[in-house]
């Protein structure tokens, strides 16, 4: 029988968590799937379909096709959908609607409107992802009723047509420009190795749509939605973003929980927490924190693929400057060179808050150094 020393017991114990983590192996490929869909499309044109002028400045052209058509009962519930959704639960209508209906194997919008008269299938698969909650749950039953108003509108002006014939062939002509150049990037075997843990799949689809800007949309499985409008960095900066979503397990990691609320305590923090446009989302503390925590994680895939932003220009510009977070976290990552001892991200993250570097009342010293010498 071999003893091993201290030292090696803890190098192997990191290696089982490396390659095996509940019982996954890690994944050495990634497999790269690219196809369009008319089903998330139509989602994610509803933002603009109820006059949201956060979409219009993308979309208004589109918008004023379809104005004159929009019937008085269309109108209203389209209302009630900005109203519920957005207003008063501050969420994002695509996003949300999106992920739930990734849960259902819907194409058209007759299968769309067949969920909303049945959605066992839909709440079953749900329960199944770390996105379902009760609360979220009532809130899509909340909106099927304005939802089959609007899904019978779209039918009735034979939406589905003026997809195919307008919107498909530039869709399809933008993933034969890059289809081939996905497979040179393995980007699941570098999320794995900086979170810490195998994903569900080395499969990687992408859902390339005509209306889902400015977002780009995580839904279930290792599968996102991005934008037929932005180049080709862009969509490899989703895909390594979207596949960390969540990069923890937080309604399992009580510890976690208790070290990332004790960053409530810090005022810079919280006020960009509180205080940023809503249409942009992370509107609860948890959301706004992963997203983050998510972003600083992408910033380092994303500089060893060579495909970054750089970094202080990206966070000054995105969403007008709330992810000081991220900055924070991105500049730790860096002084520790993290991954180089392969750690689990929860722990390196634990540890910045429990080590005080992280800390209440740090965020915005390392901040504002990060910006100390920028220039715009």
């Amino acid at each position: 029988m071999k003893v091993y020393s201290q030292a090696m017991i803890f190098f192997l114990s990191m290696m089982m968590i490396i390659h095996c983590v509940k019982g996954k192996k890690m994944h050495e490929t990634t497999d790269w799937h690219i196809e369009s869909s008319l089903k998330y499309d139509v989602l994610c044109f509803l933002n603009t379909l109820t006059e949201d002028s956060f979409y219009l400045r993308y979309y208004q052209d589109e918008f004023e096709k379809f104005k004159p058509k929009l019937t008085t009962q269309a109108q209203e519930a389209l209302k009630n959908l900005k109203r519920i959704i957005k207003e008063e639960n501050k969420g994002i209508i695509s996003a949300f609607l999106c992920l739930y209906f990734s849960a259902t194997e819907d194409k058209t919008l007759d299968d769309m409107l067949e969920t909303l008269d049945n959605s066992r299938t839909m709440q079953v698969n749900l329960k199944k992802t770390p996105y379902y909650s009760e609360g979220d749950w009532q809130l899509y039953e909340s909106v099927k009723p304005h939802l089959k108003i609007i899904f019978q509108f779209l039918k009735e002006i034979d939406f589905e047509s003026y997809w195919k014939e307008n919107i498909l062939p530039e869709i399809e002509e933008k993933i034969k420009r890059i289809k081939g150049e996905l497979p040179k990037y393995n980007v699941i075997k570098e999320v794995e190795s900086h979170v810490g843990f195998a994903l569900q799949s080395n499969s990687i689809t992408v859902y390339m749509l005509y209306y889902a800007q400015p977002h780009g949309i995580k839904i279930t499985g290792t599968r996102f939605l991005t934008d037929v409008a932005w180049p080709f960095e862009i969509v490899l900066r989703n895909a390594v973003h979207e596949m960390m979503h969540p990069p923890y397990d937080l309604e399992h990691d009580e510890a976690l929980r208790k070290n990332l609320e004790s960053l409530k305590k810090d005022e810079f923090l919280m006020d960009k927490v509180t205080h940023h446009n809503p249409a942009f989302g992370y509107n609860t503390f948890e959301g706004f924190i992963e997203e983050d925590c998510v972003q600083a994680l992408e910033q380092i895939i994303n500089e060893k693929l060579k495909i970054e932003k750089e970094a202080r220009k990206r966070w000054r510009e995105c969403d007008d400057g709330m992810h000081v977070f991220a900055v924070a976290l991105y500049t730790l990552m860096k002084e520790e060179n993290y991954n180089e001892n392969r750690e689990l991200f929860r722990d390196f993250l634990s540890k910045m808050i429990k080590t005080s570097k992280l800390a209440p009342g740090k965020i915005k010293p390392i901040y504002d150094n990060f910006y100390a010498e920028y220039v715009e």
